[in-house]
């Protein structure tokens, strides 16, 4: 959790509000089809979990976040225009709602599919 300590009080902002905000910045990005986890064994294990943020994993430190998201891109896209597209969303959705910058944003290719299941 994040603590910053002002006049008022304490704020804390959990990693999982973090990966909520990631989540639907990375949605709305043109190319991705759907989120992934790091491997087959993470996938299958996402099914039986209530993980509400699959394929995003969030890293709090004293001086900003960083973000791992796992994705699968369209079929015909250009993948590195859409991962630049998901670093750039990410970024300025993230650092808007919670004022800390973001250190680094990490995309994860896992796959391509024809279109939307």
């Amino acid at each position: 959790m994040t603590e910053e300590k002002e006049f008022l009080g304490t704020i804390d902002i959990a990693p999982t509000a973090v990966e909520t905000i990631a989540g639907h910045a990375i949605n709305q990005c043109y190319g991705v089809v759907a989120m992934a986890g790091k491997s087959r064994l993470d996938d299958l294990a996402q099914r039986f979990s209530r993980d509400n943020h699959p394929g995003i994993e969030v890293k709090v430190e004293d001086d900003g976040v960083t973000i791992d998201a796992y994705v699968i891109i369209q079929y015909g896209t250009r993948i590195r225009a859409v991962a630049e597209s998901i670093q750039n969303t990410v970024k300025f959705h993230v650092e808007k709602a919670i004022g800390m910058p973001v250190k680094k944003v990490n995309v994860y290719v896992q796959g391509l599919r024809q279109h939307k299941d």
